[in-house]
C-alpha cells in the first residue's frame, strides 16, 4: 500500500505541474523504455545481470561474445541513441540509478565500473582501450580498467580514456579529456585558451590594416 500511495502522489504531482497530457506521454514514454530494457535482458538471458533498466529510443547493448557480460542497476535510465558495445570477454556494471543521456557511447572490452546515482550528460565516450597502432602483432587493443565512482557527474561532451579511475562525488566539466587519476569530491577540467591564427585572403586584409594603422 505505502508503494502505491507514493506512486499515486507522484502522478498527481506531475499532472499538477506538467498537466494531464504531457505527464501521460512523459508515463507511456518510460513504460517503453522500461520494456526495451526487458527485451534486451531476454535476448541475452543471463549475460545481462540486472532488472527494471529503462532504454529510450535507438539505445542499445550488444554482446559480442560469450564472455561479455553486463551488469545493469536497478532503475538504471537511458535515454535515446545510448550505445553500449562490450566484446573480448568484457565486463559492464553500471550502478543503480544511474542516469545516462542521449548519445552516449561505452565501449568495454577489459572492465568498466560505473557507481550508483552517477549522471552522465550528453554525448559523453567511455572506453577502457585504445588500438595498439605502433605495434599490431602485439594484439590490436591496449586495455585498461575504467571505474567511474558512486554520485559522479560526467559533462557533455567528455571523453573517459583507458586506465581513469574517478572517484566518489568528483564531477568532469563538459568537454574534458579524462586520463588518470581524478579523487573523489574533485571538479576536473582541462585548461583551455583560445587562439585567433587567421589565414589566406581574410589573413592578407588584416595584415595590410595593421600597417596602415602603423603608418599612421
Amino acid at each position: 500500500m505505502g508503494f502505491l500511495k507514493k506512486v499515486a502522489r507522484t502522478l498527481f504531482t506531475q499532472i499538477r505541474e506538467r498537466g494531464l497530457l504531457s505527464t501521460l506521454l512523459m508515463n507511456l514514454s518510460h513504460c517503453i523504455a522500461l520494456l526495451r530494457g526487458m527485451f534486451y535482458k531476454l535476448i541475452y538471458n543471463k549475460r545481462i545481470q540486472g532488472y527494471l533498466f529503462s532504454m529510450q529510443g535507438n539505445s542499445s547493448i550488444e554482446l559480442f561474445d560469450k564472455q561479455s557480460k553486463a551488469h545493469i542497476g536497478k532503475f538504471v535510465f537511458m535515454r535515446k541513441n545510448v550505445s553500449i558495445r562490450v566484446d573480448s570477454g568484457g565486463q559492464l556494471h553500471i550502478g543503480e540509478k544511474s542516469f545516462i543521456n542521449d548519445n552516449c557511447t561505452i565501449n568495454c572490452a577489459l572492465r568498466i565500473s560505473i557507481g550508483r546515482h552517477t549522471k552522465i550528460a550528453p554525448n559523453v565516450c567511455i572506453n577502457d582501450h585504445d588500438h595498439n597502432y605502433k605495434n599490431s602483432e602485439d594484439g590490436h587493443l591496449i586495455k585498461s580498467e575504467v571505474v567511474v565512482g558512486d554520485h559522479v557527474w560526467i559533462g557533455a561532451n567528455a571523453v573517459i580514456l583507458r586506465g581513469t579511475i574517478i572517484g566518489d562525488h568528483a564531477v568532469i566539466a563538459a568537454g574534458s579529456i579524462v586520463k588518470g587519476t581524478v579523487p573523489p569530491h574533485t571538479l576536473f577540467l582541462n585548461q583551455r585558451e583560445n587562439r585567433l591564427i587567421s589565414f589566406g585572403e581574410q589573413a592578407n586584409d588584416q595584415a595590410s590594416v595593421a600597417a596602415m594603422k602603423g603608418s599612421l
